[in-house]
């Protein structure tokens, strides 16, 4: 699909990162400059593609029309830290008589805040940057959906919020609350982010699966989640798929697959495009993932 942004998910191990990093080369290949970030906390998109490291604050160059960033936690709070330091600073010094950075920390640790502001990163990098196309690889699906909830948790969490402060002022009898304010501008950043991931004008999804039955169980659950967030998805791939032309062994495990791809096709042909890829052996280096996009889309490797 034409969305600005295309999201990868899917549980670990199934060559989601090995996916993303073919669609990346794909549209880089189409004249289209092109992102590919990472948030696994255990990214593996630098090996995929051979490079020593991803995890700078800038994104490295990795092709022509092809740069590459593996986002660490670290990194989001630092800018995080920039961003709403001074202000949360400002606000609490009115109640607290705290250290600048022991105040910040406090406040960086409240559930949510890390993930909220990954989305934000990613938000920005969509809204306030050059690249015509954005792959998120994101991390394995139980993660990927407890991120994705959580401009709704953080709402309803702000929503409650400010009872409990202006409790606090009165009771510290302060005229003005400079809490509220940073409530009132985190409750329409994570409603703008919700707004975002729904929008399926600018942003898209695909699910990476493999031909098991555990695996049909799981993107039956993880599409279903996907749906209920708001976020459409475009597209499912299934991975390694076994040739049964290959020898006794692969006649038997493709046998064992057939009837879990039939399933899979069953629940999503209609909902969205399906894709089977075969199995490839370890994706590294370009050529293995020039391979791997011909497959995905049809087009030639170069």
């Amino acid at each position: 699909g034409d969305h600005h942004v295309m999201i990868f998910g899917g549980k670990g191990g199934v060559g989601k990162t090995s996916c993303a990093a073919a669609a990346s080369i794909y549209w880089a290949n189409s004249g289209l400059d092109t992102l590919i970030l990472s948030s696994d906390l255990e990214p593996s998109l630098s090996d995929i593609f051979e490079i020593s490291t991803l995890d700078s604050p800038n994104p490295k160059k990795l092709a022509n029309h092809l740069w590459g960033i593996e986002i660490k936690t670290e990194e989001v709070m630092r800018r995080w830290k920039l961003k709403y330091g001074p202000e949360i600073y400002a606000a609490a010094s009115a109640l607290v008589d705290m250290e600048y950075e022991q105040v910040v920390d406090y406040v960086a640790l409240a559930p949510g805040i890390q993930e909220e502001f990954l989305l934000e990163y990613i938000h920005d990098l969509a809204h306030n940057s050059d690249y015509e196309r954005i792959v998120w690889d994101t991390a394995p699906a139980g993660d990927t959906l407890r991120l994705l909830g959580f401009p709704e948790k953080l709402l309803s969490h702000l929503r409650l919020a400010p009872r409990v402060y202006m409790d606090i002022r009165d009771r510290f009898n302060l005229s003005q609350m400079p809490f509220s304010e940073i409530i009132a501008s985190w409750s329409e950043l994570s409603a703008r982010i919700k707004e975002w991931l729904c929008d399926r004008t600018q942003l898209g999804a695909t699910l990476v699966t493999i031909p098991e039955s555990l695996a049909v169980y799981q993107t039956e659950r993880l599409v279903s989640k996907f749906t209920e967030f708001g976020i459409h998805v475009d597209n499912l791939i299934i991975n390694r798929v076994l040739d049964q032309n290959e020898g006794e062994y692969a006649q038997r495990q493709a046998s064992l697959q057939k009837p879990n791809i039939r399933r899979l096709r069953h629940l999503f042909d209609s909902e969205m495009t399906v894709v089977e890829v075969p199995a490839m052996g370890e994706i590294r280096g370009m050529e293995s993932i020039f391979a791997l996009s011909s497959h995905l889309t049809g087009a030639p490797s170069p």
